[in-house]
């Protein structure tokens, strides 16, 4: 069975656009995909214009908010992908990241430059997949 989702805590989706996470049933675990997260409030406003950290602690905030919601944690994350505005701008991105995972359970990877994210001013969104 597959449920979509968007727990209390983080911001809503638009109306009609996308769920925050899918969780699937997997035999006797639980797959769940997450949208992508990017720093913006309740209404949509952006957080911490041209801060690289503040957006991603954020980021990981909401992500840590939507997976306790579905039983997870980030000990639970497999993969994440990255999409950062400017790739020099990497080392500030991991420093908040590396506070949220486990050093000797580090998940698969993606980080990719892209020339803009969908709301302006955005310097990084990220989306994880997690098995519990």
């Amino acid at each position: 069975m597959t449920i979509f989702d968007n727990p209390a805590g983080v911001p809503a989706p638009p109306p009609g656009r996308y769920s925050h996470v899918a969780s699937i049933d997997i035999a006797d675990r639980k797959l769940l995909l997450l949208s992508g997260q990017i720093a913006t409030d309740a209404s949509g406003t952006l957080i911490g214009p041209d801060d690289m950290a503040a957006q991603a602690e954020v980021i990981f905030g909401n992500i840590g908010t939507i997976l306790a919601a579905h039983g997870a944690s980030f000990d639970h994350v497999v993969n994440i992908r990255t999409f950062l505005t400017d790739i020099g701008r990497i080392a500030e991105y991991g420093d908040v990241r590396r506070k949220r995972l486990n050093p000797d359970a580090l998940p698969t990877s993606t980080t990719v430059e892209v020339s803009r994210l969908f709301v302006p001013g955005a310097l990084v969104e990220v989306e994880v997949t997690a098995v519990v």
